[in-house]
């Protein structure tokens, strides 16, 4: 009976979890459409250009000119930014919702007070108050606790383990909500340099063979060719820097959280033993 309700109980938040999956699928190419438009169309602009041209050298100091002429890595590089950036957003509204209104060291602290008291009413209450991941593995483990209460036929043992039990699946429903997506920002902080560097080992390249061909050596143009080359780079360590932090950040959060719930998971089956 215990299981059941445990289902029943968390079946909106993973069945929520799955379908955040699709919005990579959104996302991605969303972000790709509309870099390829910014690096096009906006950074390729003939304002940024002397005479009027892309195909001409970018103004004397217009970063949109010189960032264009990093070449076709550029709207990648933008797309990766630009996903971290959506995803962060993403993340950080779904942590916050986890948390949920109030203090989660206060949440505890009052679970457990209330507990200690025997009022079962009482912390189920400030569950539907706090609302938010810890909030609802804690009510399914409450509920259970109520009916282990009212439980004869099974041994003390046996309700403790069906309480620990109910933590254990609750816990399992809501924790891949909270780390959706970051498999994605760990993959952009992996790839976004290499990116970078592929760009920048493309525009030297391209420099070079201009230079090759021209016949006679140009240092204004090679420099030029260069700086321009490195702009993927800069681009690529930018963006895979944002993305570590971000993951980070956002694993230590998930642990905190994670931390909160076995916490108070076993402040639950602890005072049930020791009551019983």
């Amino acid at each position: 009976m215990a299981e059941n309700k445990s289902t029943s109980a968390t079946a909106p938040q993973a069945k929520e979890s799955n379908g955040m999956s699709s919005i990579a699928m959104i996302v991605i190419p969303a972000a790709l459409v509309i870099s390829f438009i910014i690096w096009k169309f906006v950074m390729g602009a003939g304002a940024n250009f002397e005479g009027g041209s892309n195909e001409n050298k970018p103004l004397n100091g217009n970063i949109l000119g010189i960032v264009y002429k990093g070449g076709f890595i550029v709207p990648i590089l933008i797309t990766l930014l630009m996903t971290v950036i959506t995803f962060t957003i993403e993340r950080i509204l779904t942590i916050a919702k986890a948390k949920g209104s109030g203090s989660i060291h206060s949440f505890v602290r009052g679970i457990k007070s209330q507990l200690e008291s025997g009022n079962l009413a009482a912390a189920k209450a400030s569950c539907d108050k706090q609302r938010g991941s810890v909030a609802n593995v804690v009510k399914a483990a409450l509920n259970v606790y109520g009916e282990m209460e009212s439980n004869t036929t099974l041994s003390r043992d046996q309700k403790v383990l069906a309480i620990q039990k109910e933590v254990e699946e609750a816990t399992s429903l809501e924790l891949p909500m909270l780390e959706k997506n970051l498999t994605i920002i760990a993959t952009i902080a992996s790839i976004a340099t290499l990116m970078g560097l592929l760009g920048t080992v493309l525009g030297m390249i391209r420099s070079f063979a201009a230079m090759a061909n021209a016949g006679a050596p140009d240092a204004t143009a090679l420099s030029t060719g260069i700086s321009e080359a490195l702009i993927n780079t800069a681009l690529g360590i930018g963006t895979s820097a944002i993305s570590i932090i971000m993951y980070n950040y956002f694993t230590s959060s998930i642990d905190d959280l994670n931390y909160e719930i076995e916490e108070v998971g076993f402040t639950i089956t602890q005072t049930f033993a020791s009551k019983h």
